[in-house]
């Protein structure tokens, strides 16, 4: 004799509803406490100030650009239009990055270097170089220009921190701390310092390798061989160049030539209106869009002399203000290096902080007149797309090394005594 049993209806308890709704909201619960799980205070720091000066910059060069685009017929938003495409492709690619493994940046770094090795040697290729004052450094592909070495930044700081992670065992050793990072390093900064003629990119990826070695721990009497030849090298090419020697023989002889700043010719012709701009702006600045230097006085306004347009516009607050964010980045990514264990996350970390800051520190002491005109652009700020892309990517980097670091636990508040209880005697 079968018995037959009873059949659980959808609204009873044990039903299907409630059997199949309890696992699928728990799962979404999970889900979403993931998503929304607490972060440390670096991550938060290192993305508000990227996220701000994005914009600050997208402000800037619209307030650049739009007198020459208006001139020519076009829209005033056409340039900065291409570079919000750049920043709205940017942006998110860097919050994906966020929630990358360290693992998987350990995977990419051979594979990394490798394609933007392969990507940079396309500026060799007939019809697709470009040459822009005496460098080759960019590539046009259907109407855009690209700057593949931008991307090499961040790749050589991922192969390196990858490459001295592996051997933080034996970096007591000579041998093991040159190869292969002083081999492949040289080629890669040999293919933009030499190759395409700009140093001031190879000094950027020479300061990565430095900035690498520097945080990987080796000992101080190997750290200055690297030092030594990287001071050589670049002494080299800028020897061997007639274009680079005239622009460091302008910074030299004109720095405190009355004669320049009376008749701004040749060589000393940009750096000295770009001077011209920040005493223009004052402290409070001339307000934005107001800048009288943009008017076909300043060439390169809208990326490497940027920060004199902020000056005139904005004045010395506004400067201050930029600088100010640029601390607190360098504060958030050396806050990872302190308190990291993992050395692939604290090399990496290293070698990006002393890119993003130390070119911000180069562009910025050009304007000023303390360097000499190395054509590099301000981080976030300057027009160019494939700059503002790689800085954003490697900020996602940086955001990804921050989901590992410890969080802080709240110390527990002591227990009120009640009324009336007296205190245990010690």
């Amino acid at each position: 004799m079968t018995t037959s049993r009873p059949v659980a209806r959808d609204d009873e308890p044990g039903g299907a509803t409630s059997r199949d709704a309890r696992p699928t909201g728990f799962a979404a619960r999970v889900s979403l406490g993931r998503a929304f799980a607490p972060v440390p205070s670096e991550f938060l720091l290192i993305l508000s100030t990227a996220l701000l000066l994005t914009g600050f910059g997208l402000v800037m060069v619209l307030s650049a650009t739009m007198a020459d685009s208006v001139a020519k017929g076009e829209s005033p938003f056409e340039v900065v239009m291409k570079q919000a495409a750049f920043a709205l492709i940017g942006i998110p690619l860097m919050l994906i990055a966020s929630r990358l493994p360290v693992t998987f940046w350990k995977r990419i770094a051979w594979p990394a270097l490798i394609v933007t090795t392969a990507f940079q040697l396309l500026v060799f290729v007939p019809g697709l170089g470009v040459v822009n004052d005496g460098n080759r450094n960019w590539i046009q592909v259907a109407g855009f220009q690209m700057q593949p070495s931008e991307f090499l930044k961040l790749s050589l700081a991922l192969w390196l921190g990858y490459v001295l992670y592996r051997k933080r065992s034996l970096l007591t050793s000579w041998s093991h701390v040159f190869i292969p990072v002083v081999p492949v390093g040289g080629l890669v900064i040999g293919l933009v310092a030499v190759g395409s003629h700009d140093l001031g990119t190879g000094l950027i990826l020479m300061a990565i390798l430095l900035g690498c070695l520097f945080f990987s721990g080796v000992k101080l009497r190997m750290f200055l061989v690297p030092l030594i030849l990287v001071v050589v090298a670049a002494a080299y090419f800028a020897i061997t160049s007639p274009n680079r020697m005239a622009r460091i023989m302008s910074s030299l002889t004109h720095f405190d030539s009355t004669a320049c700043y009376n008749a701004p010719v040749g060589d000393c012709y940009q750096a000295v209106h770009g001077v011209f701009g920040l005493a223009g702006g004052g402290i409070f600045g001339l307000g934005l869009g107001n800048s009288r230097e943009k008017y076909g006085w300043l060439p390169a306004k809208a990326n490497d002399y940027i920060f004199a347009i902020l000056g005139e516009e904005l004045g010395l607050i506004g400067c201050l203000v930029v600088l100010a964010l640029f601390a607190l980045f360098a504060v958030g990514a050396f806050h990872i290096i302190r308190k990291t264990d993992d050395p692939f996350i604290r090399i990496v970390s290293g070698g990006i902080v002393v890119w993003v800051v130390g070119q911000a520190i180069v562009n910025i002491g050009v304007v000023l007149r303390l360097f000499p005109v190395l054509g590099v652009p301000l981080p976030f700020m300057s027009q160019g797309g494939t700059s503002l892309l790689s800085v954003l990517l490697a900020c996602g980097a940086l955001l990804s090394f921050a989901r590992t670091l410890p969080m802080r636990t709240p110390v527990p508040a002591a227990a009120p005594i009640p009324r009336g209880a007296r205190p245990a005697r010690r």
